[in-house]
């Protein structure tokens, strides 16, 4: 299998992530790429017939509950201490014209 990843695309990489990779840290990256695409080849030898296709390893559900208001909207409390009040909302000084 044996991989072999060229500087061009180890530059066009490191154009896309915008890193800046001295001449160590490229060959250090093609050699990992090229071991990560080894492993893809592997596991692309695996027979997955019969196996369903999943998005997750466990299942995953939506946890629903009915929706019930146990404390109230706490408007009451909200504007107790309000200097000056105009039924449900604070009064404020006009700040624009």
């Amino acid at each position: 299998m044996a991989n072999v990843i060229s500087d061009e695309t180890i530059e066009y990489v490191g154009i896309l992530a915008k890193l800046e990779l001295s001449d160590e840290e490229k060959e250090a990256a093609k050699k990992d790429m090229a071991s990560m695409l080894d492993h893809i080849d592997k596991l692309n030898e695996l027979d997955t017939t019969g196996v369903e296709p999943m998005s997750h390893v466990f299942p995953v559900e939506n946890v629903m509950r009915e929706d019930v208001v146990t404390n109230g909207d706490g408007s009451e409390a909200t504007l107790a201490n309000a200097p000056e009040r105009k039924e449900d909302a604070f009064v404020v000084p006009k700040t624009v014209d």
